[in-house]
């Protein structure tokens, strides 16, 4: 443990922006999964919809610097390309 004043309110920081960070990460893959889950179901209004949330979450990640701005232009493209593929025929 730190025993500086200003060391220690670095670790009180790094907590809150871990666990802030943590937070919206996981609401991320939890939209992803979502999509991923109405793909499945060969819906697709319902996976045009949960399509434009996993974008909306990506984005917002890259906005906020959990990721960087590639990654999320990758992680989008991954995503479209699945939803194209899957309703390529319709």
């Amino acid at each position: 443990m730190p025993n500086i004043k200003s060391a220690k309110k670095r670790v009180k920081i790094t907590q809150i922006r871990t666990e802030r960070n943590r937070r919206i990460k996981s609401s991320v893959k939890t939209a992803i999964r979502r999509f991923q889950e109405a793909l499945e179901t060969g819906s697709k209004e319902k996976a045009e919809a949960a399509l434009v949330n996993a974008i909306k979450k990506v984005d917002k990640a890259a906005q906020k610097g959990i990721f960087h701005k590639n990654k999320a232009a990758r992680k989008k493209s991954q995503l479209n390309r699945q939803f194209n593929q899957a309703f390529k025929a319709s």
